[in-house]
């Protein structure tokens, strides 16, 4: 039966350019639909570039171009990208269309109709110049610790120091330069709180995920259990000045991320509806049964799985079938660093004249369908490669061809092979269908796994039979024929099995072979008798090192530390650690990463059993997280401590986490630091985090599972 399916990846912000991370996604994706298409389903894939907001507003501004010259720009570079890593959209768009705006007034329509769209009224500090709210990024000023100039509105990149964004000294707009002023605002939120959100989520989420029994663990840690309400309601708007969508009927007040950009998957199925004549109500109508898919990244997983099917469902459109989540990626065990190298781009990888193939191949031998982080050993990409595909894969061609070629005129054996092909190389065919079931599972890690493991089994079959020693021997023309005949078509059924992953190389296999186009079910039978193929040229080069070390110099930042040797092995006061925010601590180091190479490391500072004791650690539960209006970076933590009662705490985290995320999660914290009174409120302890200057990034501490809220950590 031929399947109706639509697939989208998450969509690229139109601000910034590719990089290796981002392709985990677009390839695994691709992958998948480059298979659906081999087995003859019908199989859409479409994407676009989120193109609303303000970082692009005032991107646009700084270049002296309208939004709209950026944005365009973005999307041809975007487009170059993914087209030379073999991302095959069917449609790639953007959400600056007519139909995105269209769905996007549809949708707001239906839930505002529903009772499900709310207006409140929050407080932010506002550019009188500019006229328009600023973020705290965008607020700069004296900290009000140290004193340093131009620091921003909630920390202190020279000492470290966390604080509200009124405790500047001498606050100014980084836009305009003018001094910021408090102003109220009306902005809109779609209630995902509401019992009829809540009722649903409960049981569509099971579905939606059902490929991914983690993600369904931790979407139901989210909802909680029968009678909890622990879904919080989103802000959807924004105030003018915006680059984005207009509310209708609300002057000045624009659509934010929430209600514009997912509903442009939706944009680009209309557009290329649009162009190829078909039904968009077939894919997205209520009673579709169409299959609809979402590969996104893990980081997304609550808006996509809870926020959007509620939204979708009472809108009155279809949920989709499954959303399919991937983990994050790591360079040699390490986040992506420019200092280090490993902050790569895709067009840099490509300018450096690399493969694209072999990251697509690396990064496919890693997937298997869940939400595991995999890493970009840099290493072990280039022997897995030249080992994989061209120690293993490629050789079988290359010994078999010039024999072809220069024995027999370029055709096979005149015989039917069936029965011997089985007999000398047992399984080949028959693993068609169970590769076929990991490519569906995603896990393509195991694909090829399985493929390598067929790879190996025909050279061991070169090895048995030596056609370099055939070609020398009397009376060996027939047997040599036969030899060569079963590795050329046992060649051909592994390029059908890697063809979704290595599209370009499967294609010139093609043309070697004098095949057309290969699909799956051509894996159930062999080459014609007397078959010609078409002169051998090699398919693919190994990687030099030398090309990887090439790569990383290319895309190393360098920076100039900040000590002279003689002053390295001063040891600088330690920064100041606000007792609502250990996030700050971790971002300073961040921020001086590069600065501090060659310095040396401080000694560290023993303390006595006695000295530990005093610091109350305890287990505690994230009962509650919100936003705090006004603040960029701080995160409003309730912490559940058992029989020791609640905790408000505020922390600086919310570049690092969504809220939403953290909601149920078991953490540490210290219970008993003393409380600080801030412009949001009281903070009554702190949470910790590990970094670590040489991996940055910010991690909460989690206690192993049985561990209580209340319990002491010692």
């Amino acid at each position: 039966m031929i399947r109706k399916i639509l697939v989208t990846s998450a969509l690229p912000y139109a601000n910034g350019a590719i990089h290796l991370g981002h392709l985990v996604e677009y390839i695994q994706t691709d992958i998948w639909t480059r298979f659906q298409k081999m087995r003859g389903h019908e199989c859409w894939y479409v994407c676009a570039d989120d193109t609303h907001g303000t970082p692009i507003m005032l991107r646009a501004e700084k270049e002296g171009i309208t939004p709209e010259a950026l944005i365009a720009r973005v999307h041809a570079e975007h487009s170059r990208d993914f087209a030379g890593f073999h991302v095959a959209f069917d449609n790639y768009h953007t959400t600056h269309s007519d139909e995105t705006r269209h769905y996007s007034e549809d949708i707001y329509a239906k839930l505002k109709a529903a009772g499900l769209i709310e207006v409140r009224s929050i407080e932010q500090y506002y550019d009188p110049v500019k006229n328009m709210f600023l973020p705290d990024r965008f607020i700069k000023g004296e900290c009000p610790k140290c004193g340093a100039k131009d620091q921003y509105g909630d920390a202190c990149e020279s000492c470290g120091a966390a604080y509200a964004p009124t405790e500047l000294k001498n606050p100014y707009s980084a836009v305009s330069g003018a001094q910021p002023v408090l102003k109220s605002s009306d902005h809109y939120f779609f209630k995902l709180s509401d019992p009829r959100c809540q009722e649903f989520l409960r049981r569509a989420t099971r579905e939606v995920c059902k490929a991914q029994p983690e993600a369904i663990n931790k979407l139901q840690e989210w909802l909680g259990e029968p009678g909890e309400n622990k879904l919080t309601d989103w802000d959807i708007s924004r105030d003018a000045p915006y680059f984005g969508f207009e509310i209708p009927g609300a002057p000045g007040k624009f659509f934010y991320v929430w209600l514009d950009a997912p509903i442009g998957y939706m944009g680009s199925f209309k557009n290329f509806c649009g162009k190829k004549g078909l039904d968009f109500d077939e894919f997205w109508g209520k009673e579709s049964k169409a299959e609809l898919y979402h590969f996104i990244g893990k980081d997304i997983l609550y808006f996509h799985a809870l926020f959007w099917p509620a939204e979708l469902e009472h809108a009155g459109y279809r949920i989709p079938s499954s959303v399919f989540a991937h983990g994050f990626l790591t360079v040699d065990g390490a986040k992506m660093s420019k200092s280090r190298g490993t902050f790569i781009t895709a067009e840099s990888y490509l300018t450096q004249g690399l493969n694209p193939e072999w990251l697509r191949y690396y990064f496919a031998a890693k997937l298997n369908g869940t939400m595991e982080d995999i890493d970009l050993n840099l290493d072990d990409f280039t022997q897995r490669v030249n080992s994989d595909l061209v120690g293993k894969y490629i050789n079988i061609a290359s010994r078999a061809a010039g024999f072809i070629a220069k024995r027999f005129d370029g055709k096979l054996l005149h015989d039917h092979l069936g029965e011997r092909f089985h007999a000398e190389l047992p399984g080949i065919k028959q693993a068609a269908e169970e590769i076929a079931g990991y490519y569906e599972g995603r896990d393509t890690a195991r694909a090829l796994r399985r493929v390598m493991a067929l790879a190996d089994q025909i050279n061991q079959y070169v090895d048995r039979n030596q056609p370099w020693v055939l070609a020398k021997q009397e009376g060996q023309e027939a047997r040599l024929h036969e030899v060569c005949t079963l590795l050329i078509n046992a060649f051909r059924l592994l390029t059908i099995y890697l063809k979704p992953v290595l599209p370009k190389l499967a294609q010139r296999a093609e043309e070697f072979l004098n095949v057309a186009p290969l699909h799956w079910a051509d894996a159930g039978h062999l080459l014609p008798p007397a078959h010609l193929i078409n002169t051998y040229e090699h398919l693919m080069q190994r990687i030099d090192p030398k090309q990887i070390e090439a790569l990383i110099a290319a895309n190393r930042e360098s920076l100039e530390p900040t000590a002279t040797p003689a002053a390295a092995t001063a040891v600088a006061p330690a920064p100041t650690i606000e007792p609502h925010s250990p996030q700050r601590h971790a971002q300073h180091q961040q921020a001086t990463e590069d600065k501090a190479q060659g310095q040396a490391v401080p000694a560290i500072q023993h303390i006595s059993i006695d000295d530990f004791a005093k610091v109350d650690l305890r287990i505690a539960r994230i009962a509650d997280a919100q936003h705090v209006e006004g603040a960029d970076k701080l995160i409003r933590l309730t912490l559940d401590l058992g029989a020791g009662g609640t905790r408000n705490v505020f922390a600086g985290i919310k570049s690092a986490y969504d809220p939403a995320l953290l909601v149920g999660r078991l953490t540490v914290m210290v219970a008993n630091l003393a409380p600080r009174k801030m412009k949001f409120g009281m903070s009554e302890g702190m949470v910790l985090a590990a970094s670590d200057d040489k991996a940055p990034g910010l991690f909460l501490l989690s206690p192993d599972s049985g561990a209580q809220p209340g319990m002491k950590v010692k």
